[in-house]
Order: C-alpha cells, then structure tokens, then sequence
C-alpha cells in the first residue's frame, strides 16, 4: 500500500509519551511489600498455632493463606515487570503481564470459592460441632490482617485491574473470616449448627459476584477487546466528527497492560494538516484515556489500495 512516513501520527508529541509507566505500580511497592510480610507472618503463626493445637483446620487455612502470599508475588512482580522498557524483542515491554496476574488471580480466588462452597453443602447435609476458641481468635486475626492488606490497595483498584484483583482477594479473605467469627458467636447463642454452612455459601456468593467483573475483564484484555472504561463508537465518531476526515478504517483499540490503552487507525483526508496529528494524540489521551496512539493519514486514492480498508479485514 502506497505510504509515506510523514503521514504517520507517531511524532513523540502527538504520540502521548508523557502518560508514563511508572505511574501507578510504582506507588504500590510498599503497599505490596506490607502485604507480603503481613500475611507471610500470619501463615507461619498460623502452622505453629495449628500444630500446637493440633487442628487440621488451622493448618488448612494456612495452606489458603499462602496462596494468598502466592497471588500478592505475582500481582507485585506483574507490576515491576510491567515498569521494564520496551526491548528488541519486547517492543511493548512487559504490560501485558499485569493482566495475566489479574487473570490468575481472579481465578484462584474463584477456585477457592469453590471449594467453600462445596464444603458448605456438605455440612448442610451432614452437620458438624463448630470450630474452638482458638480458631475465631486467629479468624480475628486473619481479618485484621486481611482486611489491613486490602485497605492498601483501596486507592488504585479503580485504575489498575492488577491492583482490583488483589484488593478482591484480600477483602474476599476478610469476609470469610469475619464470617467464622460471627458465625461462632451465634451458634453459641442458638445452636444451630447449619447457621456455618448457610454463612459460607452466602459469603462464597458474594466473593463470586465481586471476582466474576475481574475475571470477565481480564479475560477480555487478554483476548485483545477494547478495555471496559473505553466505547469504540465513541472514539470512532469523535475521529470521523473532524471536518479534514472522510473516512475512519483499520480502527482498534487494545490493552498494553491493566493501566495503558493503545489504538491504531487509519484516517482518509482530502489534504494534509500538520496540526491533526499532535491534536488527535493529545485529546484522544485527555477524552478517553488512550496515550498510546498510532494514526495512519491517508488519501483518497491510498485509501483505495489499502488492504485495510474494510472494517472486517485484520
């Protein structure tokens, strides 16, 4: 296809350079590194306590609790990867990798969830005496903690699905463990036994409901579709509103990571200005929050022979 390299929108000052990297992982390294001693800490307390008390139940959960230090690894890893500059054979850098830990995470914790509920249905069935004293008291613990480990991700889960994810996994912890806590306290007042199976399936619910967006979204960034906080036809029709386009074609808009977007397009102008470019990069960023931003000018008569041109052509 006929082409020349000054109609391309990739100058560094239309291009958006300045959305930086760094931005959000970066303010999360201690929060990730306080979460990681905070519950690392608790699973050892939590293995000598179970083997002192000799409950099973307690060792089990810390076996969960370290998957929890397992998923805050790979959430910060996925960040600090994702803050690497782009390489010859990693031309994007490493972004995606913080939408493969959301994805791994959101998934553990579904898979946790699981097994919770299945638990629960089996005690509905065949009920069992409720757990000791020294089980609610690491439960308290375990929402102090959790719940502590949470509260630092509370600022950028909005922004960066990385940090949602872990923040879900957190809180979802301290749900359940406030759940044995209040559980315990009731069924000494009533003695009912089925009150445990019946809070575990209703907090196994909730913790569904609240993963079930984040693995719904990472899946999506990960198969390449256009991130949630973005409309297409929005973007679409705010290129095709300048009175120099005639036509928009070869339009796509991607995930680099859980915090950056990227778009690509082509645009057919009967003539070329040199201030559309940095313009469109400029509001694009500002608009809707795409700093990475590759635009094609074309021609009419380039436009005829490109083999782009069709919005069902990839």
């Amino acid at each position: 296809m006929p082409d020349t390299h000054d109609h391309h929108g990739h100058d560094h000052h239309g291009h958006g350079h300045s959305h930086g990297h760094a931005h959000g992982p970066a303010r999360h390294d201690a929060a990730f590194a306080i979460g990681v001693a905070l519950n690392t800490a608790f699973v050892v307390a939590e293995v000598g306590f179970g083997l002192a008390a000799h409950s099973v139940a307690l060792v089990a959960d810390a076996v969960h609790n370290l998957g929890d230090v397992l998923g805050l690894l790979l959430a910060w890893g996925a960040a600090a990867l994702a803050r690497r500059p782009p390489s010859a054979m990693r031309t994007y850098g490493w972004g995606r990798t913080s939408i493969l830990a959301a994805l791994i995470n959101a998934s553990l914790l579904l898979v946790a969830v699981g097994g919770i509920a299945v638990e629960a249905l089996r005690r509905l069935l065949h009920p069992e005496p409720v757990v000791g004293r020294t089980v609610v008291i690491v439960a308290l613990v375990g929402i102090a903690i959790n719940g502590a480990t949470a509260l630092l991700f509370m600022r950028g889960r909005e922004a960066d699905l990385n940090l949602r994810a872990a923040f879900l996994h957190m809180a979802g912890d301290a749900l359940v463990s406030a759940g044995v806590v209040v559980v315990a306290l009731l069924i000494g007042l009533t003695g009912w036994l089925w009150l445990d199976p019946l809070a575990s399936l209703a907090i196994a619910i909730a913790i569904a409901f609240g993963t079930w967006g984040v693995l719904r979204e990472s899946v999506n960034l990960a198969t390449d579709g256009v991130p949630d906080g973005v409309a297409r036809d929005a973007v679409d029709s705010y290129l095709r509103g300048h009175a120099s386009v005639r036509e928009v074609h070869d339009l796509h808009i991607w995930a680099l990571s859980t915090t950056e977007t990227a778009l690509t397009a082509h645009l057919v102008c009967d003539a070329t200005d040199a201030a559309l470019l940095p313009m469109l990069c400029t509001e694009l960023r500002e608009r809707f929050a795409i700093g990475h931003a590759t635009i094609q000018i074309e021609t009419p008569l380039q436009a005829d022979a490109c083999r782009l041109r069709p919005d069902t052509v990839v």
